[in-house]
């Protein structure tokens, strides 16, 4: 049986985002596991939805042996410092370099959208780095997430590469033991699959990139159909629209062992993705808005209307720490009002300072330093306080052991805002459960989430609404100011084609 060398290296990069991520934040693991070297890799992943142990579980059931090198992992955020980026894969090399005579097989879980303050392609760099140390002789497999920026040098490095289908990311564990079966299948013939890649032509919004609504379900749907067991493994990532780097943007590509079968597929669903591209366009409510419709539901609805605070979510780069939204619940005097997770750890200590049942006047939020953000002032009544140790059990985050700092539950007026010290996106019920708040006895719940929390909170929901708060994560991207994408691409569906500016750079 074989020998699989197996290591996560995952960052998701937003090159508008207010904070870098240094290795402190991979020491964290932002709601994963935090930053492991050797042995331990294969006790901390146990239980969790991730790729590498759903990897680690499919080849183990066929007798392989695996051989962990790192598992590192940071909230989404701006790019990864060199810092960061040289341990981490400087630490993943010398592993592999310790073992290379023995191994047979590397498999690497990746993210596909990092950016490092040296590498536009971080990814591409990562597998530059593993095939110096183990030639083309051993296969390099590798699974993405379904936002992944993926380029050209990603899959000429790569022997294959399987993204996630789901979003929120509830197939992680799965995608690694779909690109188990890949490799399996390169074991078995003795031979590597053919490789096709197509770039698409335009952003997509990231909340209209749900799989839980048209038209990722109708296109995922599509792509499965057209998968030939032990045959071809397709993949459609509609990208990151966040990360200023050339190879931004969707893209489907596959790998098989049947050529023009796998050209045929291609063609096939090039034309679906191109007829659906009216259909990716999004809509958002700005706060006030969002919060007069979500008073007027909740008077007679028996469920909790959710607000998604996307373009504060740290999911994809935000601090959780903007107040535009509380600041509308606040004015409008929301009335069974919930709102997390506000990243703010001098708050979360005040709170404990103060004890619980303590009234006193707080400062929250904009600890980022963002222009034309700033805090919201008032005295709160602390109601609940936490460790913010506890266990996730959705869907989404299932299994992950979250570690983030003091927490506090402050309630003013009718608003219930719960704080942490360090950022994580609301995507689990959990993280207001173990406080004992229960989201479904609210009339309104607001997320600083874009997509993820759908996962857990959708089906508590009586309506769902996107609101586009102030925040570094715009839902726009037609929005951002770019600089360095390739010339031509639309900026959104049916939106204006990017042309460099003067003095950049296509």
């Amino acid at each position: 049986m074989a020998r699989i060398a197996v290591a996560t290296f995952q960052h998701e990069t937003n090159t508008f985002a207010p904070s870098k991520a240094g290795f402190a934040q991979f020491e964290s693991g932002g709601g994963w596991p935090g930053y492991t070297v050797g042995a331990h890799v294969l006790e901390v992943i146990q239980g969790i939805n991730i790729p590498i142990a759903g990897f680690v579980e499919a080849v183990r059931k066929k007798g392989h042996g695996v051989v962990p090198l790192v598992f590192a992992n940071a909230t989404p955020s701006a790019q990864v410092t060199d810092d960061a980026f040289e341990r981490i894969a400087g630490d993943l090399v010398r592993q592999l370099e310790l073992r290379a005579s023995e191994i047979d097989a590397v498999y690497l879980d990746l993210h596909g959208a990092m950016v490092s303050e040296r590498f536009d392609d971080g990814e591409g760099e990562i597998l530059a780095r593993v095939r110096r140390v183990v030639g083309d002789r051993v296969p390099v497999v590798a699974s993405l997430d379904l936002h992944a920026n993926v380029s050209e040098a990603m899959l000429r490095r790569s022997d294959g590469m399987v993204a996630y289908r789901t979003y929120p990311h509830v197939d992680m564990a799965e995608t690694g033991a779909r690109t188990a079966s890949l490799l399996q299948a390169i074991f078995d013939r003795q031979e590597r699959p053919h490789k096709l890649m197509r770039p698409l032509d335009f952003l997509i919004p990231l909340t209209a990139q749900s799989t839980l609504a048209q038209p990722c379900d109708r296109i995922y749907g599509e792509l499965g159909r057209r998968e030939t067991p032990a045959q071809a493994w397709l993949s459609f990532t509609p990208g990151f629209p966040a990360a200023d780097v050339p190879c931004c943007g969707p893209a489907i590509f596959g790998m098989g062992f049947d050529r023009a079968a796998l050209e045929s597929a291609f063609v096939e669903l090039g034309s679906i993705l191109e007829a659906e591209e009216r259909n990716f366009q999004a809509e958002f409510m700005s706060p006030d808005h969002a919060v007069r419709q979500a008073i007027d539901i909740a008077r007679t609805a028996s469920r909790p209307v959710i607000l998604a605070d996307t373009q504060d979510n740290p999911g994809a780069g935000g601090n959780g720490d903007t107040t535009g939204l509380l600041s509308a619940l606040l004015t409008h005097r929301a009335p069974s009002a919930l709102l997390g997770l506000l990243i703010d750890a001098p708050a979360a200590r005040r709170a404990h300072e103060a004890g619980l049942g303590a009234t006193v006047e707080f400062s929250l939020g904009a600890k980022s330093g963002l222009k034309q953000h700033f805090p919201v002032v008032g005295r709160f009544t602390v109601e609940r306080l936490s460790t913010g140790e506890f266990t996730c059990v959705g869907p989404f985050y299932r299994g992950a052991q979250m570690q983030l700092g003091p927490m506090a539950a402050l309630r003013k007026d009718g608003v219930t805002v719960v704080v942490a010290s360090k950022k994580v996106q609301a995507a689990d019920q959990e993280m207001f459960r173990h406080m004992t708040i229960d989201p479904q006895s609210f009339g309104i719940v607001a997320l600083k989430s874009s997509v993820h929390f759908r996962a857990h909170f959708g089906p508590i929901a009586e309506k769902v609404i996107v609101v586009a708060a102030p925040g570094p994560m715009l839902a726009d991207p037609a929005q951002l100011p770019w600089r360095r994408l390739r010339r031509g691409i639309r900026l959104k569906p049916y939106g204006p084609a990017f042309r460099p500016p003067l003095g950049g750079s296509a």
